[in-house]
């Protein structure tokens, strides 16, 4: 390997950085809804996603291809800028997951990349046509077509389990909701993890490790699988809380209909090489399954603030690798100065965490306030149900005694 300069390597370890926060971020997307039905108890839940995550990183790099090939110029671009981009896309990882708000990782890629890239090299470096046929289009369609799948699916699993015996049904729905979230952490793992091999690849590509239009290196696939598998591992408990009980209240039924649903599109998606946002996925699975069952509500609210996170990621990421950019574009001291800023900036956003610790004891303790719907629900007092017999009886009040009159013909007795 030639050419691996300092810079290339603070480059690949940046990379597998952002894999690993890719890592904690998404685990939600696999195993949150699995959790929050006790299918699964958590520890044991993270451990199973991150094995699948591994394994999923070695069976395509279509996705690895359309970064490292399509969605930027790839001659033009020095490993400085990769570097900046992966700056933008860690830090808004980091920040939405502060906040507990599933985020694209995806998106935080793409954004840092064509921030940086935009910079560096101009707009004509940003291959347009991929980024909308690849990038934003299945943004768009993917959440969509994902969530009315799992209300179709939630309607049709009560439906045909109408009939049958309640705990029977719900554990049979649970041991299918292991097996579909296993699924899905198989696919987060062909489309996530290939993410970070294209950006390794493409920086190797111009920092002349590598010749252009290369796959992924082995070792890069591997190092690649093993940190995203990491980070799954830790648990991103913010963001599984968020998605397992912040969006709606899941039963099993509901939690195997989404995530069937969102697997067959993530896989789906890796195998037409589109580099899809598993978060966006599988939230619009779980809204869906929300909508599906009968007197299910989904939490507006939440679902709004991430609908705001999911248009504020591409811009935002491209803005700070941009910035990033600028300042590496100044030299040596410039790359110093940027690396020092993340660290510092990485480590203030895990210290203002720990005020409040979500971990695995307390991930399924909802805190959305209830809405005005609710609340006006709660305050109306239903009226009894059981049969009340009130007594009717009238009492009649006694008469007040009449003093007697004396009768003037009587003598008055005589005083003794």
């Amino acid at each position: 390997m030639e050419n691996f300069s300092l810079i290339l390597a603070i480059v690949v370890v940046t990379a597998l950085a952002f894999d690993f926060t890719n890592g904690f971020h998404d685990t939600a997307n696999a195993m949150a809804t699995t959790i929050s039905t006790g299918a699964l108890k958590p520890k044991v839940a993270v451990a199973m996603s991150a094995v699948l995550n591994l394994a999923g990183a070695f069976l395509s790099v279509e996705v690895a291809n359309t970064i490292s090939k399509g969605l930027v110029d790839e001659t033009g671009i020095r490993p400085e800028v990769i570097f900046a981009a992966l700056v933008g896309a860690i830090l808004w990882n980091l920040l939405t997951w502060l906040v507990g708000l599933p985020s694209s990782s995806s998106h935080a890629l793409m954004g840092g990349l064509i921030g940086a890239t935009v910079a560096s090299a101009g707009i004509g470096a940003v291959h347009g046509d991929v980024l909308v046929t690849k990038v934003l289009l299945p943004a768009v369609a993917a959440p969509v077509v994902a969530g009315v799948a799992a209300m179709l699916a939630t309607r049709f699993s009560y439906g045909i389990g109408k009939n049958a015996d309640g705990d029977a049904t719900r554990k049979g729905y649970r041991a299918g909701q292991i097996a579909s979230a296993g699924l899905v952490s198989l696919a987060h793992g062909t489309n996530d993890a290939q993410k970070t091999m294209g950006i390794i690849t493409l920086a190797l590509i111009a920092g002349g490790s590598i010749a252009p239009g290369s796959n992924p290196p082995t070792w890069v696939i591997l190092s690649a699988g093993l940190a995203i598998a990491l980070g799954t591992y830790i648990g991103g408990w913010r963001i599984i809380r968020t998605m397992g009980k912040g969006l709606t209240e899941l039963e099993p039924q509901q939690g195997f209909a989404a995530q069937t649903s969102a697997a067959t599109a993530i896989l789906a998606s890796s195998h037409l090489g589109f580099s899809l946002s598993t978060t966006h996925v599988v939230s619009g699975s779980v809204m869906g399954a929300g909508l599906g069952r009968k007197g299910g509500v989904v939490r507006w609210s939440t679902a709004t603030r991430m609908l705001v996170a999911w248009c504020l990621t591409l811009p935002a990421a491209a803005l700070v690798g941009a910035g990033a950019e600028s300042v590496t574009d100044l030299g040596d001291w410039g790359t110093a100065v940027v690396a020092v800023f993340l660290v510092v900036a990485s480590a203030a956003i895990w210290k203002i965490s720990r005020r409040e610790v979500v971990d695995a004891s307390n991930v399924n303790e909802s805190e959305e306030p209830p809405g005005v719907v609710t609340t006006a629900i709660a305050a109306v007092t239903p009226p009894p149900t059981g049969t009340v017999t009130e007594d009717l009886t009238a009492t009649i009040p006694a008469p007040a005694p009449v003093a007697a009159v004396p009768d003037p013909a009587t003598p008055p007795a005589a005083a003794v």
